[in-house]
């Protein structure tokens, strides 16, 4: 006995928002990008190919605010075309075929006006697409057209979408669903706790929460919403709380704890959410997202309706230019052991430049490893069995948690069609700062747990080739912080649990010794850039200012941003690919260790100068006290590399 369920339907954006209009109505013409078996092996030539891929194919045509008549409805102007086939409104066939149970879907899409060309079309995992069915309305009134379409040639990729045209008047596209039999046993839909990890930033997550409120289609599917509140400046301080306290009554809770991170909010959210069970789900939530309502419901409707207990999780777009793509799916290396998308996927696409018809790439499925914790809905059952978030603080728990499920059975699907407005990591370079304790410390905690290769693969090179590069780079509060957190995992996994509520504390203590580290907001806090003579030619980035304020015997200078220095074009002239094109203009650090002096007239200062400490606008002590940053360089490396009896596995 089987009943149907409704799978995703037709929407339009939240406050008409034509920011991200190009992710739910395509006004352009599709324009194809060339097949790459068919432009070969030549290097030059698939270069060449990959730059036209990036390349705009819209014409600027827009819509008009007036167009979107609700939530769920667009009208088409008299005589012209519009496709649904789009990152919200197109159907993930592929995905659906190879995940769940449904085999076949129904669409139903409900249209009014005269004389209107409703048109039906599919794609393959290669990106051709071609018509499956179409229908004409007779007349004025409101007319109801279903398709019964085959999920069976979905095997590695493909959508399904449909375009209207409008005849001689206006047309109104009512409503679009598509829906599928399923068993009996799968007719009721499950819920949700979402579990939002939050510290001091009251209004973004105030904001989040009143978005959750009013989006009362989603109501059904929330069990509970739990905001970890970890910080002094609270959520329910915001001005926007009140609101959605009322909106969310007691669907919403807040608990309050020490800082314990991301992993140790969100270990939280789900230990409450498996202690409470009556949820079907836990879902994942930064709180400085802008989220779709929508693409819960379907995340959830995707759950239900998988084969298996499977970890389901959302896209993140750029909330700074929202129709571009982070990332279409994400993966761990394993050779490497690093994340990073998967082949043949392009990252920071731009959806306004070049739509889902137009780009060959996206036709095709795309399986990860794990989904961030920006958005993720992670079963119940998939926690009792495999356990909450390891006590990482940052870094590395969503990517070592969807690794540890996987072994036990349970796949993660990234869904097109679900997602959320989130600030880019390319936005961010947590790389040197404290951050890079975590990225090194829980690489390898995550590598010693499941990496499938020998001694981490080629992890432990690239460590060294890392620390290589920071030293050469003056980032000596980063190269301390990475070898510490090398030491750190040779001490074994139960500092982990230990440490966990004064991680920020600990780590700033190390880097605290480094002037690399120290920040300033005015950059007339540090001396100009030393130049000895003119720039070549002329050629010159620096500042006209910058360039005037140069003077001899001053050792480096100040930076453009946050108290750190810029070395001019052609001071650093390094190998193997460290060269001047990675680091002209880079944000570089002063180190605390020995340097030559830069001209005599800065002995007096440096030897005035605290050890490790120069005195402001003079040089560096020559014979400063050195941490033991070379001369261990490598061994620490090399020793966790035989780590595995550490108790990590």
């Amino acid at each position: 006995m089987s009943t149907r369920r409704m799978l995703q339907r037709q929407i339009m954006p939240l406050d008409r928002d034509f920011d991200v209009m190009a992710l739910y109505v395509d006004t352009e013409e599709a324009r194809l990008d060339a097949d790459k078996y068919e432009v070969g092996g030549n290097r030059a030539a698939k270069d060449l190919n990959n730059a036209a891929v990036r390349q705009s194919t819209s014409t600027g045509k827009s819509l008009h605010p007036d167009q979107i008549e609700s939530r769920t409805a667009l009208r088409v102007p008299q005589g012209e075309k519009l496709s649904f086939g789009t990152y919200f409104n197109a159907f993930p066939a592929s995905y659906w075929r190879r995940w769940t149970v449904v085999d076949a879907v129904r669409l139903t899409v409900t249209l009014r006006g005269e004389g209107a060309t409703l048109l039906v079309y599919k794609s393959m995992a290669r990106g051709h697409s071609q018509r499956v069915e179409s229908a004409e309305t007779t007349g004025g009134a409101s007319e109801t057209f279903t398709f019964d379409l085959t999920l069976k040639p979905f095997i590695d990729g493909g959508w399904y979408w449909y375009d209207v045209v409008a005849g001689d008047g206006d047309v109104v596209v009512e409503s679009a669903e598509w829906s599928a039999e399923v068993p009996a046993g799968r007719a009721e839909h499950g819920t949700t706790d979402i579990a939002i990890t939050t510290m001091n930033r009251p209004d973004f997550c105030a904001e989040l929460l009143v978005q959750l409120g009013e989006a009362e289609e989603l109501h059904p599917y929330l069990d509970t919403v739990m905001v970890m509140e970890q910080g002094t400046d609270k959520v329910t301080g915001s001005e926007h709380f009140a609101t959605a306290e009322k909106l969310l009554g007691s669907t919403l809770t807040v608990l309050e704890q020490g800082n314990l991170g991301g992993s140790g909010g969100y270990a939280r959210g789900q230990l409450e959410s498996v202690k409470r069970g009556s949820a079907t789900y836990s879902l994942m939530m930064d709180d400085d997202v802008v989220c779709e309502p929508e693409g819960i419901i379907r995340a959830v409707t995707f759950a239900d309706l998988a084969k298996r207990p499977t970890i389901v999780g959302g896209h993140m777009f750029n909330i700074y230019s929202r129709s571009r793509l982070h990332s279409f799916g994400e993966i761990v290396q394993p050779w490497k052991f690093w994340w990073e998308s998967p082949n043949d996927t392009f990252p920071d696409w731009d959806f306004a430049a070049r739509n889902l018809r137009s780009a060959r790439w996206l036709h095709k499925r795309v399986d990860v490893d794990f989904n961030g914790w920006f958005m993720c809905l992670i079963p119940r059952a998939v926690l009792e069995e495999v356990g909450l978030s390891l006590p990482l603080f940052l870094k590395w728990d969503d990517s070592e948690f969807g690794l540890r499920a996987r072994e036990h059975g349970f796949p993660t699907v990234t869904l097109p069609g679900a997602a959320v407005w989130h600030v880019p990591w390319t936005d961010k370079n947590d790389a040197v700062d404290w951050q890079a304790y975590l990225h090194q410390r829980n690489r390898f905690v995550a590598a010693l747990l499941h990496s499938t290769y020998p001694n981490g693969g080629r992890m432990v090179r690239e460590s060294r080739n890392h620390q290589i590069a920071h030293l050469v780079s003056m980032q000596y509060s980063t190269v301390e912080m990475r070898h510490q957190a090398l030491l750190d995992v040779l001490s074994g996994p139960g500092h982990l649990h230990q440490r966990l509520p004064e991680t920020l504390t600990y780590v700033n203590a190390i880097r605290k010794p480094f002037q690399d580290a120290k920040l300033e907001v005015d950059r007339d806090a540090f001396p100009p850039v030393r130049r000895e003579k003119p720039p070549r030619k002329g050629r010159d980035s620096a500042p006209a200012e910058e360039a005037a304020r140069a003077v001899p015997g001053v050792p480096r200078g100040g930076g453009p941003r946050h108290g750190r220095q810029v070395v001019p074009p052609g001071l650093l002239r390094l190998r193997h690919r460290l060269d001047e094109r990675r680091h002209v203009r880079r944000v570089l650090p002063a180190r605390p260790g020995e340097v030559p002096r830069a001209a005599h007239e800065d002995a007096e200062a440096a030897r005035a100068a605290e050890e490790g400490v120069a005195a402001p606008g003079a040089g560096v002590p020559r014979r400063a006290r050195r941490h033991h940053l070379a001369g261990d360089l490598g061994a620490d490396a090399v020793a966790v590399a035989g780590a595995g009896s550490l108790g990590f596995r």
